[in-house]
């Protein structure tokens, strides 16, 4: 199945279902660019299992536990450190883009209640886990990325977060159905112009909503009547 945005807005629903309100017991990196949270929710304990590799980055719910180094790395410290026990509010996706956004609030050294977000960016060789404070400035994340790596984003302790903007594309579920038109009205097969002009949406995706609505996925959109 393909980690777009169509399939990572019902992730997030799912898991905001499952977790939210839950309190995190304790915080595993079992492997480099992996975590595992134990989650206490609804009355049962959740395992959630992170990964940011390359080649297979995923997010789920699992019953197996995975072993841990004896040392911890260092991103799972900081977040042992700020987030061990707090609390899940609210699992999210941003705007409908491949990133889930896990708010969670905890008590810092003062006792008062401070917010932390973790985004899980589900971007094939893009991928990555990042730790922020309320105002999105970066603490740590799994991958350190510099501008020698990457010109787009460095993604670095102390700068700011954001998502690369995608060029020219629409987030799909806030747009009326004129603006949709509008869109994608352009000398192109209907598939192509709608992955091609909406956020998170695959070829894939694309091919089933023509289907959905009785259209060949492959006549130009030129050749469509209103």
């Amino acid at each position: 199945m393909s980690f777009d945005g169509s399939t990572i807005h019902e992730l997030a629903y799912e898991l905001n279902n499952e977790l939210a309100g839950g309190k995190i017991n304790k915080i595993a990196q079992p492997e480099n660019e992996e975590l595992q949270l134990t989650i206490k929710a609804n009355g049962k304990n959740h395992r959630l299992l992170i990964s940011s590799n390359a080649s297979l980055p995923l997010i789920y719910l699992t019953d197996n536990r995975k072993e841990s180094p004896i040392t911890a790395p260092n991103f799972c410290m900081v977040l042992r450190k700020y987030i061990g026990n707090g609390t899940i509010k609210t699992v999210t996706q941003i705007d409908f883009e491949r990133v889930i956004k896990l708010e969670i609030e905890h008590l810092d050294d003062l006792r008062d209640m401070c917010t932390k977000f973790l985004y899980v960016e589900i971007m094939g060789k893009h991928s990555n886990i990042i730790f922020t404070d309320s105002d999105n400035v970066i603490i740590d994340a799994i991958k350190h990325i510099s501008f020698a790596t990457s010109s787009v984003r460095e993604v670095l302790p102390g700068r700011e977060y954001f998502i690369p903007a995608q060029e020219d594309k629409i987030n799909p579920l806030v747009v009326s159905k004129y603006e949709f038109i509008d869109t994608i009205s352009k000398p192109t097969k209907v598939s192509k112009a709608i992955y091609g002009s909406f956020m998170g949406i695959s070829p894939f995706i694309a091919v089933n909503i023509c289907n959905e609505a009785g259209i060949d996925a492959d006549v130009s959109i030129e050749s469509l009547t209103d």
